[in-house]
């Protein structure tokens, strides 16, 4: 068994030791209960829940104590279980609460906690977009303490025609260049695995692996995964917006 200590799992503990085995690439084995909260499928007690809701500037935040377990917390409209295929759904739409740094409204898992570049870093999805206006972000490394940048190394992006593309900032102080990393139908089932060890950057989407190397001016960041639905476009529309559902989320740190 690998010794890395999962963060994030979902809740069969047979799963468990089979995605330690796998390298968890693929964490579809998992039944999930369309009976409970997300948090009865899936650990969510390293993770905050941003919503699309509060006061200007200012976006309610649900703790992971909130989060965790069969009965934790659940929005009907904005964070919820799927009562058909029991996946943790988020939806964003184009109007909403935004963070101070960001025009676009989400409804997205933030890590609790950060970690420095060196070591290995992993998180792993299984996942399907339903419904998607013109983009939305579906994964993050994002920068923490270390310097005054709020912006991400990276982020995944889905658009409605099925592509796929990583975006790599190219420095702290912004710059972002995309590399089309995929492509799947609407309604489909994808995976990613999104790895940062060291200087690299190694991003699986449905077994194709592609490499990227982090520029030196990151080194004095620490980082944090998200994940979620980040809606990638802004209007005065509350109906037009990014539904996108997990059927698997899993962290690794070592």
């Amino acid at each position: 068994m690998n010794k890395r200590k999962l963060l994030a799992i979902t809740v069969s503990a047979a799963v468990v030791g089979a995605l330690g085995v796998l390298g968890i690439t693929n964490a579809s084995a998992a039944t999930l209960d369309p009976k409970v909260a997300p948090g009865g499928n899936f650990n969510l007690s390293v993770w905050s829940l941003q919503l699309p809701t509060g006061s200007p500037g200012k976006p309610d935040t649900i703790s992971s104590a909130q989060l965790k377990g069969a009965n934790g917390y659940r929005n009907p409209a904005y964070f919820f279980t799927d009562k058909n295929d029991g996946s943790m759904t988020f939806w964003a739409p184009e109007k909403g609460v935004t963070t101070p740094n960001s025009h676009y409204a989400r409804s997205e898992l933030r890590e609790n906690g950060e970690w420095a570049l060196a070591g290995n870093h992993t998180l792993s999805a299984q996942l399907r977009i339903p419904s998607v206006t013109k983009n939305v972000c579906v994964g993050q490394v994002h920068l923490g303490s270390g310097g005054s940048s709020t912006k991400p190394l990276l982020e995944l992006y889905y658009r409605p025609n099925g592509d796929i593309y990583l975006g790599t900032e190219n420095s702290p102080d912004g710059g972002q260049t995309l590399h089309k990393v995929g492509n799947v139908a609407l309604g489909v089932k994808w995976t990613y695995v999104i790895n940062v060890t060291g200087n690299k950057i190694n991003l699986t989407v449905n077994g194709t692996k592609t490499s990227y190397t982090i520029p030196s001016s990151f080194n004095p960041y620490k980082q944090y995964f998200k994940a979620g639905s980040y809606n990638q476009s802004s209007s005065d529309s509350t109906t037009n917006g990014a539904k996108v559902k997990f059927y698997a989320l899993t962290i690794s740190h070592s």
